[in-house]
């Protein structure tokens, strides 16, 4: 079940959406709660304090001396990094001010002469939809292991596999990083499946990675590195994926 923490000093406007965020997980049936609702920032971090992915709808203007929306939000999100922050404001422009905390909102929820209760509702609505379009789409992980730690890296991350000197070793790159793990290109081939180009016997390349391809002198580049390229795979590369090369290059 996913808890939602509200906290807003105004008495009435957090009556108003604490209503209508109950009425709407009670219609749509989401496994949802609200866990607490308060408008003294200091309780909701005590209620709050082993959250996880939790929701969070914070009032900017909190007239608190040690805490507004920003800087709780800031304290939430060192806590609960997946969680889902939204804040509600009385100001229509607030995005700076979220860049200037490092946070990232998902949605501003604008107080006016109007009951929030549905503006409320509808923003459920919407993470809702969001939450469950991450389920059903869940990142791609390659698990692989390095010395004693066992490490999970998104496959889009994945520039290339090399051949290590060291027998039966491989090299992972990605964009930041280079892993050294027990493995064999042959092996990796086969799992990887067609996203994957083998260029040469030591590399094996991510096909939407490459960046541009030299056959005259039989090398590629992916992710800002140069990857060696063999006659097969060249032919591999021509087959899998053609389009890379352009006009001209086949």
């Amino acid at each position: 079940m996913i808890g939602i923490y509200l906290c807003d000093d105004e008495d009435l406007i957090r009556h108003q959406i604490q209503t209508a965020l109950e009425w709407k997980i009670f219609v749509e049936n989401y496994d949802m709660k609200v866990v607490c609702s308060t408008a003294n920032a200091q309780e909701l971090l005590n209620m709050a304090e082993n959250a996880k992915q939790s929701i969070y709808f914070l009032d900017v203007e909190l007239k608190d001396e040690e805490w507004d929306g920003f800087r709780l939000g800031r304290e939430l999100r060192r806590r609960d990094p997946h969680g889902i922050l939204v804040y509600i404001t009385s100001y229509g422009d607030l995005a700076w001010r979220t860049f200037k905390y490092h946070l990232e909102a998902f949605d501003y929820i604008v107080k006016g002469p109007e009951p929030i209760g549905p503006s409320a509702a509808q923003c459920l609505g919407e993470i809702h939809t969001h939450l469950m379009a991450q389920r059903q789409a869940p990142t791609e992980m390659f698990t692989l292991r390095t010395g004693e730690m066992i490490r999970h890296v998104p496959l889009r991350d994945i520039i290339f596999f090399e051949t290590a000197p060291v027998p039966h070793h491989v090299y992972l790159y990605t964009s930041g990083s280079r892993m050294d793990f027990l493995g064999s290109l042959n092996e990796l081939e086969i799992q990887m499946g067609d996203q994957f180009i083998r260029t040469h016997r030591a590399y094996l390349v991510a096909a939407d990675k490459i960046e541009a391809v030299d056959l005259k002198h039989n090398k590629l580049w992916a992710g800002g590195h140069e990857c060696l390229l063999s006659r097969s795979g060249k032919a591999e590369l021509r087959s899998k994926c053609c389009h890379i090369l352009g006009v001209g290059l086949l």
